[in-house]
């Protein structure tokens, strides 16, 4: 059985492409989640290694999408070998518990996953950074103009308008109304 395994951190990502890739692999079951790479309790991966059967393949999109990092990649290939399996990454199939070497390509493509993730998070912070500088706001953007911030303030502090009656004229909760500040 040829065995798949995707994993996006978020929900806000899509598993789409992943699956496409493991179909185009040859993947005949697929198991997939949204997990953040951060945490080791993945459900499904538990429920592909409890059903590897000697003879069995296990691919995945990319090793970081298999594994946390060097050391969970080793470990969870190591698993695999035991249950008389063996893991592909299809994206780098220099990976692959069949080799004599995958340990050691296994811990280097690992050290560069992290390598990267750091440097993504870089460009990333610098990138927000310049952007705020340059007047670009994040978030939200705002239920309320500033002349009905005004507006309402004036309302709700200096003639005691029930915070309700604020929020139903202006198609608002009650907690915009109680959270605006002068």
């Amino acid at each position: 059985m040829i065995y798949g395994y995707a994993r996006v951190s978020t929900d806000a990502q899509d598993l789409a492409i992943q699956l496409a890739q493991l179909k185009a692999a040859g993947c005949e079951k697929v198991f997939h989640e949204k997990e953040g790479g951060h945490t080791a309790d993945r459900p499904q991966l538990r429920r592909l290694l409890k059903a590897l059967q000697p003879g069995d393949v296990v691919k995945a999109p990319a090793s970081d999408r298999f594994a946390r990092d060097p050391t969970d990649l080793i470990v969870l290939g190591r698993d695999i070998r035991q249950a008389g399996a063996r893991f592909i990454s299809v994206a780098e199939p220099i990976v692959d518990t069949d080799s004599e070497f995958w340990e050691v390509v296994a811990a280097c493509f690992g050290i560069a996953a992290k390598f990267e993730r750091r440097r993504i998070r870089e460009r990333t912070s610098a990138g927000r950074a310049r952007a705020k500088e340059q007047g670009v706001k994040f978030g939200r953007k705002p239920k309320l103009t500033p002349h009905q911030v005004r507006e309402a303030l004036k309302r709700r502090d200096e003639d005691g308008e029930p915070h309700r009656s604020i929020a139903r004229s202006y198609n608002v909760s009650q907690s915009t109304i109680s959270r605006l500040k002068p």
